[in-house]
């Protein structure tokens, strides 16, 4: 038989079951009013956006260009405000707002009158990360190919004659972040190594300031290694297009006197390992298992 007690909760359950619909609703109703907004005529919300902008507010008018879109998708000012919602993110140095927003208009606007300036402004994005040679160089490369889509695609526009001037400085960056790497490789004596990133300078950055150096640092390699008429080409084309650089004089006087320059400032002292075995020129096939491990090489170090 039931008592008392199992009448109290069953009253219970039923008056608790309308408190907590009611508590539901309650709760459903306050997060549908955070989440209301009023809309607002395009001019307006863009105006507001601007003035933020112009005050230099560039988060929030990021936030208010984006309103912009949101509240009208298909009118005509919805392509611009994602351009400018960009361009503030990217005042903001929020970059990865920035880019994120920038392909999705190139992906939607191909055609846009504002494609070749927000192409322009995506390749800031990444110009603007770009760090010391010593570190990684994604940036640098994703720069590159996004400066040379501006000179390729809007040879005429505006931008496009920035874009070449920082795209020459995004090779020179690259040529440097190779000579630091090969200068590492000829320090330890990974002759192969270190000409393979020489090499590159030479072949794939031949604009750049760091040339010069890079057909020198082939010929002390090729000479280290004995490999004299490789070294004799180097300089030769060293000195056909370089025949007043200091380089060139180096050069000169490393054929001359058969002896690489780094050996005789003494900068391979602290190399681990000196018996005479290592100090001499690796042959051309010992030297090939350098090649393949090259990139470990400099991640283990740096």
């Amino acid at each position: 038989m039931q008592g008392p007690s199992f009448f109290r909760q069953s009253i219970g359950r039923r008056l608790a079951l309308p408190l907590f619909i009611a508590a539901a609703l309650t709760l459903s109703a306050c997060s549908s009013t955070e989440e209301e907004y009023i809309e607002r005529p395009v001019a307006e919300l863009y105006n507001e956006a601007q003035d933020h902008l112009n005050k230099k507010e560039y988060e929030e008018a990021a936030k208010a260009f984006d309103e912009v879109e949101r509240q009208h998708p298909y009118s005509v000012w919805a392509s611009k405000a994602q351009v400018m919602a960009a361009y503030s993110n990217y005042e903001a140095t929020r970059y990865d707002d920035a880019i994120a927003a920038l392909q999705r208009f190139l992906r939607l606007h191909p055609g846009n009158r504002d494609a070749a300036y927000a192409q322009y402004l995506l390749a800031l994005c990444y110009y603007e990360q770009i760090s010391d040679v010593v570190r990684d160089q994604k940036m640098t490369e994703l720069a590159r190919e996004a400066l040379s889509e501006v000179v390729n695609r809007y040879p005429n526009s505006k931008y496009a004659k920035d874009a070449r001037v920082k795209l020459d400085l995004t090779d020179d960056h690259l040529a440097g972040k190779e000579m630091e790497i090969g200068r590492y490789y000829m320090r330890w004596r990974q002759y192969i190594a270190a000409i393979n990133r020489f090499k590159k300078v030479v072949e794939e950055y031949q604009t750049t300031t760091h040339v010069p150096e890079a057909l020198h640092r082939l010929v002390e390699a090729y000479t280290a290694m004995g490999m004299v008429n490789e070294a004799k080409k180097s300089a030769s084309v060293l000195g056909h297009n370089f025949p007043g650089s200091e380089w060139y004089q180096d050069s000169y006087e490393l054929m001359v006197k058969g002896r690489t320059r780094q050996e005789e400032e003494g900068m391979l002292d602290f190399i681990i390992g000196k018996d005479e075995d290592d100090l001499k020129a690796k042959s051309l096939g010992d030297a090939k298992e350098e090649e393949k491990d090259e990139d470990s090489w400099w991640k283990i170090w740096n």
